[in-house]
């Protein structure tokens, strides 16, 4: 009997344009996600004050991850998607 391994890190990848990026933030809605991994809010929340106070940002909108291991529910996708003109996502430590 043979057995066959497949490794997953040498399947074939597709490349995939980037989003097009604002050339300013000034008057924006920018989407802050916390992954919920430690620090994560720590870090978002002062990038946020930083990208008001120093970039124009017209709003924050702010969302939390369930846990760390699993994506972003798709709901809250769709509604950051629908809201806001950029999103940054926090890995944490």
């Amino acid at each position: 009997m043979s057995m066959v391994f497949f490794d997953p890190s040498v399947a074939p990848r597709k490349t995939i344009a980037l989003a097009p990026r604002p050339a300013s933030l000034k008057g924006k809605v920018v989407g802050l996600f916390d992954n919920t991994k430690e620090q994560a809010d720590i870090v978002l929340a002062t990038l946020g004050e930083q990208l008001v106070k120093h970039h124009g940002v017209k709003e924050l909108v702010t969302r939390h991850g369930i846990h760390y291991s699993k994506p972003a529910p798709l709901e809250t996708v769709e509604e950051m998607a629908r809201k806001c003109d950029v999103v940054i996502c926090a890995l944490g430590g």
